[in-house]
């Protein structure tokens, strides 16, 4: 049964594939905005998806794409963490442009940057945000941005998660971009963090079927709606540890990040600098309280941690 039309901005990234995903198998209509051939970068986007060739950048063809969508997901973002304040917030403005034109309601994915250091250990849905980083700062704008438009009227749907891994995980992912290296089988792991503090972990599959879920419950989300993902919190980095290497089937090295050598990098390489600027988030546990989702939702979708971080090695072309 057909369930209405949703316009997903970033269709080939992370969340936005993941959310596609669960929603084409969920009986919706999918559509997207890619560049013209040549110019698209990412994964190829699902073979139901119904794409329109324009530019998240330009807010006249994200009006257009949108035109008669019931949702609009804002799935974008920058590459490797660079040119947020010159993009991010334009391709935001321009999602909520389409949203309200199509009288839709946007789908956010919130993260954690916009809590501290000082943040504490747990954080609920109304727990104070106090960002002391810079893409914490920009980051707490964009959700300023989405509060400002639900307070006119317009309808929306933010979902806090922790660290992206799955097959879809993008350079942004912390999984991909330092603890193995896609396209090659995995003969080490590399961990960000003190191995024994916690860490909030978000399986994509199962963060799109949340967003799916919630969408399919939308007379009750009411115009401004904000979960917390509570996906795989583990209380040591061993517990991923040796979920990897089960996976993987042996028991391969573990190597420390060398973030001294992102700190040599850092004037000269820009990634190297904004990585940096996160270090914070690996120093101290933070887990997302979903208390509240699980009220709503009865459960919220959770795939076992071997089978989560088997299907992601495997989808990465990480095991033989």
């Amino acid at each position: 049964m057909a369930r209405g039309t949703a316009f997903v901005l970033g269709a080939a990234g992370s969340f936005g594939a993941a959310t596609a995903q669960a929603l084409i198998e969920r009986g919706w209509r999918v559509r997207t905005l890619r560049r013209a051939s040549g110019q698209s970068t990412g994964q190829p986007v699902h073979p139901s998806v119904e794409v329109h060739v324009g530019d998240a950048m330009q807010r006249s063809q994200v009006v257009e794409a949108a035109r008669g969508c019931d949702v609009v997901v804002h799935g974008v973002n920058p590459p490797r963490y660079q040119g947020w304040r010159e993009l991010a917030l334009p391709m935001l403005g321009n999602a909520i442009a389409a949203a309200q034109a199509a009288d839709a309601r946007l789908v956010f994915p919130a993260n954690v940057y916009v809590y501290g250091r000082d943040g504490g250990d747990r954080v609920a849905e109304d727990t104070a945000k106090r960002p002391d980083t810079v893409k914490g700062w920009i980051r707490l704008e964009m959700e300023e941005m989405i509060e400002q438009a639900s307070s006119r009227g317009m309808r929306s749907l933010m979902v806090r998660a922790g660290d992206f891994f799955g097959s879809h995980a993008s350079v942004n992912s912390w999984f991909s971009a330092a603890m193995v290296r896609p396209g090659r089988r995995a003969h080490a792991i590399t961990y960000p963090g003190d191995l024994a503090l916690g860490h909030a972990w978000a399986y994509l599959p199962d963060l799109g079927g949340t967003v799916a879920a919630l969408l399919e419950r939308e007379p009750d989300l009411g115009v401004a709606a904000h979960f917390n993902f509570g996906g795989h919190w583990l209380a040591s980095g061993d517990l991923m540890i040796d979920a990897m290497r089960r996976a993987i089937g042996r028991a391969v090295a573990v190597r420390r990040l060398p973030w001294w050598l992102l700190r040599l990098a850092s004037p000269v390489h820009p990634l190297s600098r904004e990585l940096l600027e996160m270090r914070y988030l690996w120093q101290r546990p933070l887990r997302l309280d979903n208390r509240k989702l699980q009220a709503f939702l009865g459960s919220e979708p959770h795939t076992p941690l071997d089978a989560a971080v088997e299907q992601t090695l495997r989808g990465l072309g990480c095991l033989a």
